[in-house]
């Protein structure tokens, strides 16, 4: 029986987990191009600065891309072990899988326009809907591929229904906070800025905390 193309391609597992490793340590790196610190010439100020200038024109206006730079580092945080998890209880990779998560990677390099996005527009419920727009298809696509992998039985012959359930039921939760957390924006910008990071803080020390993946 002859191979085809579709049972060849896309089987290195350890390839796909080099190329994801890579762009995620270039998308958490380009979020720190939001922290640009303007000139004492650009903002029009004559003179060298005083210690006053230097706090009310330079570093108080960073403190929203500095907020929306630790949302977005602990989002991609999250979602990069979300991912190495899943990779880990995997045995082999194919074609389809990989394309779905070269799909995942595209908006996990999307996440530094909508942080800074968010950090120009701070005060805009539109704003915040947009990065959790960027959220939401992260978690949806790492769904899918934690779905298909077990329906094209790619998983670790060791892998229990349970540990899948686990890894399933966390994302759904924490897309469920998500959605939350978006809603708050058209009551606050800010609280819902604040509840985003308090889900991903959680998400960080669930286990010791709050194991919301247990309900």
């Amino acid at each position: 029986m002859p191979v085809t193309y579709r049972q060849i391609a896309g089987i290195s597992l350890e390839r796909l987990e080099a190329l994801s490793d890579g762009i995620f340590a270039v998308a958490m790196t380009l979020l720190v191009l939001g922290l640009s610190v303007q000139s004492a010439s650009a903002l029009h100020l004559s003179g060298p600065l005083t210690e006053r200038q230097l706090w009310d024109h330079v570093l108080r206006p960073l403190w929203p891309h500095l907020l929306t730079y630790l949302m977005s580092f602990l989002t991609l945080g999250v979602f990069w072990v979300g991912q190495q998890t899943q990779l880990h209880h995997l045995r082999r990779s194919n074609r389809d899988f990989t394309w779905i998560h070269l799909v995942f990677l595209m908006c996990v390099v999307l996440m530094p326009f909508s942080t800074t996005l968010v950090a120009d527009y701070i005060t805009y419920p539109l704003a915040i809907v947009v990065y959790w727009l960027n959220i939401a298809l992260l978690g949806a696509i790492l769904y899918a591929g934690q779905r298909y992998a077990r329906r094209a039985t790619l998983m670790k012959d060791h892998v229990t229904a349970a540990t899948i359930a686990a890894m399933e039921r966390r994302i759904i939760v924490y897309q469920a906070l998500y959605a939350l957390g978006a809603l708050l924006s058209l009551a606050s910008t800010y609280a819902s800025i604040g509840f985003i990071l308090a889900v991903q803080l959680n998400a960080a020390i669930a286990p010791r905390i709050w194991p919301l993946d247990r309900f």
